[in-house]
């Protein structure tokens, strides 16, 4: 059989710099993200934290103007009892209700620097290694700018460890921790001893679908809820190693059992064309997935972003479509 490659590389690079953390970026591993600060107590104690990129930042109290490039950044600072000045652009409500009002000042991949510049804010939250290239013009209008991502549950816990001492929160940090460290061990015992459902995870936009690795954050949340993951053992794109291109037979080699597509909106869409490219090769027609009409768009909230500390939803939501029965 010819192997088929789903592919558009125009589009995948729109695709690629259309989500924020929960998108294919560049590969990073934070290395024990360090925190630390004269004071835990005075608002006007001298805060440092290194932020992913192994930057040391040092904030004069506690910052009070913040600006969220991502959805999963903004979750993180409101749920550690923050508040931000600024919010990264969406098509619908805010992923925060509370922050609904808050000014749009672009995103990750598009930063506006024109708004930013009007809000004044102490730091503006952006992604590593995406923004390194905004440090700059960040710090050209006063303000710093401190660099995050997430590729795993563990990336987000260090998101919240880090965030914690920005905002001197630490305990309500550890807090959430250990409620996403709670569950994961939930997860883990609930499925230690069942069948793994295997599963093709798919990043989409129209016209262009890749498969999400183990290392990226889609990837992780599914081995954790407890699928497996076909796509596993596909080659890294060289440019965004947690995604691979789509070979339709190794896929179907594979016949996984659900096949669940992420995007980051337009989610009818993103649909309706993925199976428009499945019905124009028969072959998919055999694969358990599709016999049995297992082929769904997870919420984009949740999957086609970083959740932040909502992270607790994506895994149970995971976990109840590999396991309806439980």
């Amino acid at each position: 059989m010819k192997s088929h490659v789903l592919w558009s590389s125009a589009a995948l690079l729109l695709a690629v710099t259309g989500c924020s953390s929960g998108a294919p970026t560049a590969d990073h591993k934070p290395t024990n993200v360090s925190v630390s600060a004269t004071s835990s107590r005075a608002n006007n104690a001298t805060i440092q934290v290194t932020d992913f990129s192994k930057r040391t930042l040092a904030f004069q109290g506690i910052p009070q103007h913040i600006v969220a490039l991502s959805n999963g950044d903004l979750d993180i600072i409101y749920a550690l009892g923050g508040t931000a000045v600024g919010r990264p652009n969406s098509n619908g409500p805010s992923v925060v209700p509370t922050a609904e009002n808050v000014q749009q000042v672009g995103s990750t991949h598009e930063v506006d620097l024109e708004k930013i510049t009007m809000l004044k804010p102490d730091v503006v939250l952006g992604n590593y290694p995406m923004n390194e290239k905004d440090i700059p013009a960040i710090e050209g209008v006063g303000s710093q700018l401190l660099l995050t991502g997430a590729n795993s549950v563990k990336d987000i816990q260090s998101q919240i460890t880090l965030f914690g001492q920005l905002l001197q929160k630490q305990a309500q940090a550890v807090k959430l921790n250990e409620q996403i460290d709670q569950q994961v061990a939930k997860l883990q015992k609930d499925t230690a001893s069942s069948s793994k459902p295997k599963v093709l995870l798919v990043y989409g936009a129209p016209a262009t679908y890749m498969a999400a690795l183990p290392n990226s954050l889609g990837g992780n949340i599914l081995e954790v809820a407890g699928g497996s993951n076909i796509a596993a053992d596909f080659p890294g794109l060289q440019n965004f190693p947690q995604y691979a291109q789509l070979n339709t037979e190794r896929i179907i080699q594979a016949d996984p059992d659900y096949i669940f597509i992420m995007t980051h909106g337009n989610t009818e869409e993103v649909k309706a064309a993925f199976l428009k490219e499945m019905q124009e090769n028969a072959a998919w027609n055999g694969i358990q997935a599709v016999k049995s009409n297992q082929v769904e768009v997870l919420p984009s909230d949740l999957f086609g972003t970083n959740p932040g500390a909502r992270v607790t939803k994506a895994l149970d939501l995971m976990h109840d479509k590999l396991y309806p029965a439980k």
